[in-house]
């Protein structure tokens, strides 16, 4: 469904291979869920290894940046595809017991807690 939305042209000719359609699908995914701009999603993806495993990236391999990120919606979009790719998404999870619950990303900090001294009186 990807590739036909994309209709990706023949690379026979040289240039560039295009990058993997599933995962710049997921980069949306995430973007959606977690309310991500395009710079956001960039920088996520480089910093954050959870993202890193979900899109099935190293620490060595090259992060799609955020011209990539809009082109890729911009082209499904065009083709009409974005709204069915997300409803099959949603089914499939549904499918398989999980709904996807939006959030937002809070970095966390580790402070000390004050001592409580409890006596009899």
């Amino acid at each position: 469904t990807l590739d036909a939305a994309l209709g990706r042209k023949d690379r026979s000719r040289g240039g560039r291979p295009p990058l993997d359609a599933v995962m710049m699908f997921k980069i949306l995914v995430l973007q959606a869920l977690y309310g991500l701009s395009d710079e956001q999603a960039e920088y996520q993806e480089r910093d954050r290894l959870s993202f890193m495993r979900f899109l099935g990236l190293g620490l060595g391999d090259r992060v799609p940046d955020r011209t990539t990120i809009w082109l890729f919606r911009e082209a499904l979009v065009t083709a009409g595809a974005m709204e069915g790719l997300f409803a099959r998404f949603d089914a499939d999870l549904k499918e398989r017991g999980y709904f996807a619950l939006g959030g937002q990303i809070v970095d966390a900090s580790i402070v000390e807690a004050p001592r409580q001294r409890l006596t009899r009186e």
